[in-house]
This record gives structure tokens, C-alpha cells and sequence, in this order.
């Protein structure tokens, strides 16, 4: 535990708090900040403090990760197949993915996993997903899964196939479907949706808890080097919530953690025959239920109102609902009666449809105030869609990184150029009074918070497009939107998000000022990282 005093000093401090934009000095003692103000009035107050010069960099409360699957990045580093594209990655071809699975094959026993992640149709030379038949060719001897970019859907060899249960007479359930020939039946190995992925959808697959926590380190000290001293996991699973719980009493595990579990998991998790062992911590705290209504742009199962711009399925022009209207009703019924704040991913405009009539007729079953239940992704959000999440008092994070990742999809094939240009409509999100975040859903892309803010400022897409000048933010709001509104968009507000007396002392040192050369914020960089009063991160 961090004891004492510290001054902080001749920088640019922007507090995120409107009360006192910016400051000239900033005092913490302990985990706490304690004072905030000009230099001359806080070095008044010091008894015994460590200077720290800031030397004219600029210090913002550190990055607060809206939404993501934290610690799934490092078990990518650790445990997995990259198979990225660019811009991410290199894996330009189905050739080139093959061989690197062939590779992890040869130097892994027969009989265990080889698991590939990251692989996007969408982006290489085929513009296909494998198939069963070249996942075989690599190895009838493991278990072999490929799973999306998206986390959306995956190929199975046959070995996986026949380990899962899965054959030709297996029905397709609800909210997903298995790959079939559409002459023989034969499967092709393609499996749709996270029904039907089952198991081999999670985070946590294949993780065991040796696995967790050597990946939990690796994550932790890629987000802290990015500034981001509060994470997210938000699809937590009963196995993931274990592992979670298995950190020792009195432990700091160096980073803080808010954990959604499953809806469906409820009320048996918290509330049945076998509740979880769930030990409250300041490090790891339980926060809103997860739902899901639909599925991924890139694989055009996030469900529209209109179809897409170039349909990949002819049967399905709008993509897909994960759910049924009912069942949905009754998931969100159930969690908002239960008190629990609710996130739901809807990427099409028809699944946030979904989520907020599902939210109405809740709200008139039990009235709540300020439940803040949330979109997660809301990339199409209509206008009339905003002004009625503001009367239901929902809220909103945008994945405006897919601006960079995909954006050119979007123009070209997902939705065409109308519609792309308001892909992550945070600016018509602003003139509406709609409050959001921005978020990077990592591991679907890596938490980098000053490139995201990039993303939601300028709107360049990978190969320079400018997709939308009317749904540019200001470099501020970016910032809000990570830090502020991201704290009180999951109830933490008074605790972080903004340098204000009483809060917790986590900053992040950037290298220069994002509100000076808004369209450089990608070129700065954080060279420290301070949690709970301590340096966790420095260059």
C-alpha cells in the first residue's frame, strides 16, 4: 500500500471534472487524491511529500476500459493462433493462416487443442472462412478450432466435430446454426452464433487456473502500459467468475476489474441452490448482467431494419436476432425486477429495437429510476432511437473502433456509404443530450484508449477514407468518454474517471496534450501509468 504524500506539478492536468476543468497541481496521499489546485496553495498544505515534476506532460485520470473481455488478450498471446489481418496483423491468406496452425500443430501433442483467433473473412485474400476439409488437412490428429475476429462464429475440423457431439443430424439451435452442404448436408465445419458454438465461444476456453492467471499478467501489463487501470469482462462465465474468485485474500492483483455476468446465469448465481462463493474485493466487483440480441457486422448477422448494403445471405438480407422477442422480454424483465443494471450487445439498429421495447415494458412492469441499463455497440443508432433511450434513461457505448478496422467494409459492403458515414454516431449522440462511451471491445481489437479516441475524432478508416465529418467528437469528449462517463455509465463515478479530491489516485502521463493537435492523438503515447497512488507503468 502506497503511504504518504505526492505532489504532482508543472504540467497540464485535465481533471475531467467539470467543477475545475484544469488544475496546476494535484496531491494524493496514500490511494487517495486529496487536494487539487495551484501549486503555490497545495505545497502550503504539504507536511512530507515526494515531488513528482511532470515536466510538462499531461495528466489525465487514467483510461477506464467501457467494454471489453479482459484478461482474453493475454491468453491470445500466451495460448493461441494469431491469425489477425491487417490492419491489425499480417495473415494476408488462407495459406498463410493454414501454415501457422500447421506450425502450432507440429510442436503440440497429438490429441490436444489448436485453437486459432483473430482469422476475419472479411480481410484476406479469400475472403472466406476455412473450411472443415483445410482444417483437416492440417491435422486429423488435434482438436483444431478457428475462431472470428468478431467472436462470432468459428470452423471446427472433423476431430472438434466429433469431440463436441456435433454431426450432420444435429439440429440447429436457436439464435445460431451449423455450416451444411447445401447439396449433400454434409457439415462444412462452420459454426454460427453463440448458441451453437457453445462452449468454444468463451473467453475462458481451454483455460485452466494456471492458464488465467498467466494470462491475467500478461493482459494486466498490456492495459496498464496503455493507461488503463480499470478493466472489463464482459461475458463472465460461472468457470470465469471461479477463476476470478481464486485470487488470494489481501491480494492486489495490480489492476481493478468490473466483471458482467452472463443474465442467464441468473438468479441461480447469485440467488439458488448453489449460489457462487463470491468474496467482495476492491479489485474485482460484480457489475451489470449481460445479454446479447444479435450477432457481428463483418459476418452481417448484426440485425438491420434494412438489408445490407451487399448481402452475403440471401436468405437472411438483414442479418439475424440471437433471441427470440419473448425470451428476450423475459431475460430483461427478470434482471430489472432482480435490480440488476443490464448491458446488451446490439449492433443493428433492429436488435436495439429488441432491447429497448424489451426495457419499456419493464419499466411499466417496475418502475426504476437511474438504472442506466446500456447498448453495447449501438453502431446504426437511428435518431428516434437516441431520443427514446433518453426518455427510458438508457445509455450507449460505441465500438467506434471499428471506424479504423472495418470502416472501408462498411462503406463498401456492409452498409454502403449512407449509412456507414453514421457508423459510432457519437456527435449525434452529444446533440441529442444521449450519454456515451467509446470502447474497443478487446481482444476484437486491442485496447488502445488514445488510438480509439482517434478513431471517434477523426473518422479515418484503415486505408484513410474519412467516414463521416457530422459524427466527429471533440478531442475532450473522446477523453470524457473513457474516463468520466465511462466511470458513471457503470456506477463508479465516485470513486474514479475524473482527478477530483476523495477519488482514487489513478492518472495516466500522457507525452503531449490531445486537445492541442486533435488530429495526432494517435501520436502521443503514455509514458506513465500511476494506480492507487502507485507507479504501475513508465517508459
Amino acid at each position: 500500500m502506497v503511504q504518504g504524500q505526492t505532489l504532482y506539478f508543472n504540467g497540464t492536468i485535465l481533471t475531467m471534472d467539470d467543477t475545475r476543468p484544469s488544475v496546476g497541481a494535484v496531491l494524493t496521499e496514500g490511494e487517495r487524491i486529496i487536494a487539487v489546485g495551484d501549486e503555490a496553495s497545495l505545497r502550503a498544505q504539504v507536511t512530507d511529500a515526494t515531488n513528482v515534476d511532470l515536466q510538462g506532460q499531461t495528466m489525465i485520470p487514467a483510461f477506464i476500459d467501457p467494454h471489453g473481455h479482459f484478461p482474453d488478450p493475454g491468453f491470445i498471446r500466451l495460448f493461441r493462433v494469431d491469425l489477425a489481418p491487417p490492419p491489425r496483423g499480417d495473415c494476408t491468406d488462407m495459406a498463410t493462416a493454414l501454415a501457422r496452425l500447421r506450425d502450432r500443430a507440429a510442436q503440440t501433442p497429438k490429441g490436444e487443442w489448436i485453437m486459432g483467433v483473430l482469422f476475419d473473412n472479411t480481410a484476406i485474400a479469400e475472403r472466406r472462412m476455412p473450411t472443415r476439409a483445410e482444417l483437416d488437412s492440417v491435422s486429423t490428429d488435434h482438436p483444431i478450432w478457428v475462431i472470428h475476429a468478431s467472436g462470432h462464429n468459428g470452423v471446427a475440423n472433423s476431430y472438434t466435430l466429433r469431440k463436441q457431439g456435433i454431426d450432420r443430424h444435429t439440429p440447429d439451435p436457436p439464435g445460431g446454426r451449423f455450416g451444411r452442404d447445401p447439396d449433400t448436408g454434409a457439415l462444412t465445419g462452420l459454426i454460427e452464433g453463440i448458441a451453437a458454438m457453445g462452449e468454444m465461444s468463451a473467453t475462458d476456453f481451454l483455460i485452466d487456473r494456471n492458464r488465467f492467471w498467466q494470462g491475467f499478467d500478461a493482459c494486466r501489463d498490456e492495459y496498464l502500459s496503455y493507461g488503463v487501470t480499470f478493466a472489463q469482462n464482459a461475458w463472465t462465465s460461472r468457470d470465469m467468475l471461479d477463476h476470478f474468485a481464486s485470487l488470494p485474500p489481501g491480494d492486489d492483483p495490480g489492476i481493478d476489474i468490473l466483471l458482467l455476468p452472463i443474465g442467464e446465469l441468473e438468479p441461480d448465481l447469485t440467488d439458488g441452490p448453489n449460489p457462487l462463493d463470491w468474496r467482495e474485493t476492491s479489485y474485482f466487483t460484480l457489475g451489470p448482467r449481460k445479454l446479447f440480441t444479435d450477432g457481428a457486422f463483418q459476418l452481417q448477422t448484426a440485425f438491420l431494419t434494412a438489408p445490407y448494403h451487399k448481402p452475403s445471405n440471401p436468405d437472411a438480407p438483414c442479418g439475424m436476432s440471437y433471441t427470440d422477442t419473448a425470451e428476450l422480454n423475459a431475460q430483461v424483465l427478470k434482471l430489472h425486477r432482480l435490480g440488476f443494471q443490464i448491458h446488451c450487445h446490439c449492433n443493428g439498429d433492429a436488435g436495439t429495437d429488441m432491447l429497448l421495447d424489451a426495457i419499456e415494458a419493464a419499466l411499466k412492469d417496475t418502475p426504476r429510476d437511474d438504472h442506466r441499463h446500456t447498448v453495447i455497440h449501438g453502431q446504426v443508432l437511428r435518431d428516434d432511437q437516441m431520443a427514446r433511450m433518453i426518455r427510458l434513461g438508457v445509455t450507449v457505448s460505441f465500438f467506434s473502433a471499428h471506424i479504423h478496422f472495418w470502416g472501408d467494409r462498411h462503406f463498401d459492403t456492409f452498409l454502403g456509404p449512407e449509412r456507414a458515414a453514421r457508423i459510432s454516431p457519437a456527435a449525434s449522440a452529444e446533440k441529442h443530450g444521449l450519454r456515451y462511451t467509446i470502447h474497443n471491445d478487446a481482444s476484437v481489437t486491442p485496447t488502445r484508449p488514445l488510438h480509439l479516441a482517434h478513431c471517434a475524432v477523426n473518422r479515418r478508416t484503415a486505408s484513410g477514407r474519412l467516414l463521416g465529418e457530422d459524427e466527429k467528437i471533440s478531442a475532450m469528449s473522446a477523453l470524457r468518454a473513457q474516463t468520466i462517463d465511462a466511470a458513471w455509465q457503470v456506477f463508479q463515478e465516485d470513486q474514479r474517471g475524473s482527478i477530483t479530491p476523495g477519488k482514487l489516485a489513478d492518472f495516466a502521463l500522457l507525452s503531449g496534450n490531445p486537445l492541442e493537435a486533435p488530429e495526432k492523438i494517435e501520436q502521443l503515447d503514455v509514458r506513465q501509468t500511476i494506480r492507487r497512488g502507485a507507479c504501475v507503468y513508465r517508459t
